[in-house]
């Protein structure tokens, strides 16, 4: 079940960063946040019912309302014209408690790839801190292709590959993903800093809640 959450976290993250890009209208993607965000409630609770008191199912399980809750804020946030400062700063205590669920994958449940997924996402979330909570509007353009291809790399293909029963080597997997993550976030950063947040849209976007996950 978890897996199906991650297939549409990997879905919202697409839609966010689009609308961050300008590509989106706020309010259409308000909706789909919120969908996104009741199922990442949903989900986390059922497993932590039906894990009878194991504290690593809890565990794994629990990290899951860091985006539930992500999603429903920005939904409502983007739908009621919210100041963004709310989500940012949630959004750096997403990014700090990211670092422990990293942690945790490497050295609890010895899942490596996970553990890089979830530098990435400490690594997403500080950055909407930085757009939202202190409103660095310049770097819109810059997050919102990060926040886009986080989408298909953390969250579409690793679920559709656990979904499939294709998620296999988790070292080499675990390799690639860090090394995708410096070399494509390193070479995003001067491409976007040559050119401007494209439209208004994308600026109200940012300002109203920009996010994600």
């Amino acid at each position: 079940m978890g897996n199906v959450g991650l297939l549409f976290v990997g879905a919202v993250l697409f839609i966010n960063g689009l609308l961050l890009l300008g590509k989106v209208d706020a309010k259409a993607g308000a909706v789909f946040n919120l969908f996104v965000g009741a199922l990442q409630v949903l989900t986390p609770t059922y497993l932590i019912f039906i894990a009878a008191g194991n504290p690593a199912l809890i565990l794994a399980a629990s990290g899951i309302y860091l985006f539930g809750f992500t999603y429903l804020y920005v939904g409502i946030g983007l739908l009621t014209g919210l100041d963004s400062s709310g989500v940012g700063y949630y959004s750096l205590f997403v990014a700090i408690v990211a670092l422990g669920y990293s942690f945790v994958n490497f050295r609890l449940f010895r899942d490596y790839p996970f553990g890089v997924i979830w530098l990435y996402w400490a690594f997403l979330w500080f950055l909407f801190f930085l757009l939202l909570g202190l409103k660095i509007s310049h770097l819109t353009t810059y997050v919102g292709w990060v926040t886009a291809i986080q989408g298909w790399v953390t969250g579409v293909i690793p679920a559709f590959l656990l979904l499939s029963g294709y998620w296999r080597h988790p070292v080499e997997t675990a390799i690639a993903l860090a090394v995708f993550g410096v070399v494509v976030f390193g070479a995003l950063w001067p491409l976007t800093r040559r050119r401007r947040p494209a439209t208004a849209s994308s600026d109200a976007a940012a300002e109203s809640t920009g996010s994600t996950s």
